[in-house]
């Protein structure tokens, strides 16, 4: 009997439904918020308001387009968290409703194990490759950097983190201080193609094991800025697609840099008998440098490499989806007293 798994994700500013058959995707629908682009960043009060507006008609969408009837479903998976609280609320209130008007489970879905699941998630062939147990996954976003070892679905431990800013976060910051509008990271990428990632150099912080620090590189970024502007007003505008190549080539060095420290650990500390299949996850790894890097370190080094397709790089249900249906397989399921929680419970 097959298994229908209604995935809702509204840890943000993106309300997702995905519908997913076993693991094959059937669907996946997100409505972004243009709203926040006003403000340079997103604004909670109207994240969860447009959540509001946008819920109904977007889980509508997914499950016409996953061609079914809702009664089909056979359980509701959420995002429980971290997330925003106001947004978070938004999507468990409805998953809750939802699975008592239908009689049917309710799955509560951890926000970045669902960025690591979303690698098992099949084409409707069946075709595109997963990693193999234990792997390795760096997981990169706007809120976290942490080196993860998975084991099993649902067996993971962090073995390295940001000790303060995450990576996408100090893109986004950079993108600030040169005026560049939010969603800051992509437009860096963009700018990025078409400069020269060696013009300018910035210190990259040394902290020792597998923890990282990104704080250090803002503060750099931000005082090196201040006293080229003072020298000549125009300067960022001159060297936008320069600074933008370079500030991202320093981010990726130091992803990188660590994930072969890592690499390296977990095989000599008998994790893996070889060198372990190797995922990125998260909002950055839609970021083509940090791509390049890693398909670079698979033709060099001969890494068995695992990146998401482009749809399943930033938030999205499918991800919460895939989650919940192995959760569904586990009879792992939540009550009707579930809340969110705005931080990552899973620590190192």
């Amino acid at each position: 009997m097959q298994t229908y798994i209604l995935g809702i994700e509204s840890s943000c500013d993106d309300t997702s439904a995905a519908v997913i058959m076993d693991d094959v995707i059937l669907s996946n629908v997100t409505a972004g918020q243009d709203v926040h682009k006003n403000f340079g960043g997103v604004v909670p009060e109207l994240a969860s308001r447009a959540h509001q507006q946008n819920i109904i008609p977007v889980i509508e969408t997914a499950i016409q387009k996953a061609n079914i009837g809702k009664n089909q479903l056979s359980a509701i998976a959420f995002t429980r968290g971290p997330g925003l609280l106001g947004s978070l609320l938004v999507g468990i209130s409805f998953a809750k409703a939802f699975s008592l008007g239908l009689n049917i489970p309710l799955i509560e879905v951890d926000h970045l194990q669902a960025h690591i699941l979303s690698h098992f998630i099949r084409n409707n062939d069946r075709s595109n490759p997963i990693p193999r147990f234990p792997f390795l996954c760096l997981t990169v976003s706007g809120g976290h950097t942490q080196f993860v070892m998975i084991r099993d679905h649902f067996d993971m431990e962090v073995i390295g983190q940001t000790i303060d800013d995450a990576a996408g976060e100090t893109f986004d910051k950079a993108a600030k201080i040169m005026g560049i509008p939010y969603p800051g990271g992509p437009l860096i990428d963009k700018f990025a193609q078409s400069g020269d990632p060696k013009r300018f150099i910035f210190s990259k912080p040394r902290i020792p094991g597998l923890d990282f620090s990104f704080s250090g590189l803002k503060t750099s970024f931000l005082y090196f800025l201040r006293d080229e502007l003072k020298k000549d007003p125009e300067f960022i505008e001159k060297n936008k697609n320069d600074l933008c190549a370079s500030i991202q080539a320093t981010i990726v060095d130091m992803l990188m840099l660590k994930l072969k420290m890592a690499m390296d650990q977990t095989r000599l500390a008998g994790k893996a008998s070889a060198w372990p299949d190797v995922a990125i996850a998260g909002g950055v790894s839609a970021n083509s440098g940090l791509r390049r890097a890693l398909e670079n370190a698979r033709d060099t080094l001969g890494w068995n490499i695992f990146i998401p397709p482009m749809q399943y790089s930033t938030d999205n249900a499918a991800m919460i989806a895939i989650a919940g249906y192995f959760k569904f397989l586990k009879g792992d399921f939540a009550s009707q007293s579930a809340i969110p929680y705005a931080r990552q419970q899973v620590t190192k």
